[in-house]
């Protein structure tokens, strides 16, 4: 990729976690990444496919972690502890990426609905690997493979508020390990 555009991403990724899509400006990225509003315009239509850039950076990056986090753990527990504990560490460091998942104003911007079913068919099929794995190594007894990542899933999604944005100061790493601790306790083979 090119450097400017590189450099163009980076501001703005900056600009839209501190000010949000609506309050930031183009001139304010040409500003901060010192270039002239023109050649951001070379690169990109408007401020909104600056920030479609932005987000699928992000995505990419929470994606790489989580992927990272997995292959690092041993028994599918530990993958499944690992993949949610990065997801959340790691969805709270992108603001710009979680906001677009959840803020409603977002809504009418067709990439933002894209990015969002990506990203929960992502969280399916991985989830699925690891739940499959578990079941093949004799960890997890389940009826439904599927059901239950898509369980998983929309149980993540419902913790993202209270645990990201309600409680920022707190440590969550309890707080996700009991929530893991229930979730085990269920699927676990007895």
């Amino acid at each position: 990729m090119d450097e400017k555009k590189d450099r163009i991403i980076e501001i703005a990724q900056q600009i839209f976690a501190r000010f949000g899509i609506r309050k930031s400006t183009m001139d304010e990225i040409a500003k901060m990444a010192r270039m002239g509003k023109a050649t951001l315009y070379y690169y990109f239509k408007s401020k909104e496919d600056i920030f479609a850039e932005v987000i699928k950076k992000e995505s990419r990056t929470l994606k790489q972690k989580t992927i990272e986090a997995i292959l690092n753990a041993d028994t599918p527990q530990e993958q499944i502890s690992a993949y949610v504990h990065t997801r959340m560490k790691h969805l709270k460091e992108l603001s710009n990426y979680y906001n677009t998942l959840t803020d409603e104003y977002m809504e009418h911007f067709s990439f933002v609905e894209r990015e969002r079913v990506e990203f929960t068919e992502y969280e399916i099929n991985t989830l699925t690997g690891i739940l499959n794995s578990g079941i093949e190594k004799g960890v997890f007894d389940l009826e439904d493979v599927q059901l239950t990542a898509k369980m998983i899933t929309i149980a993540l999604k419902g913790l993202e508020y209270p645990l990201l944005v309600e409680e920022r100061k707190e440590n969550l790493e309890p707080k996700i390990d009991a929530m893991l601790n229930i979730l085990f306790k269920g699927m676990e083979k007895r």
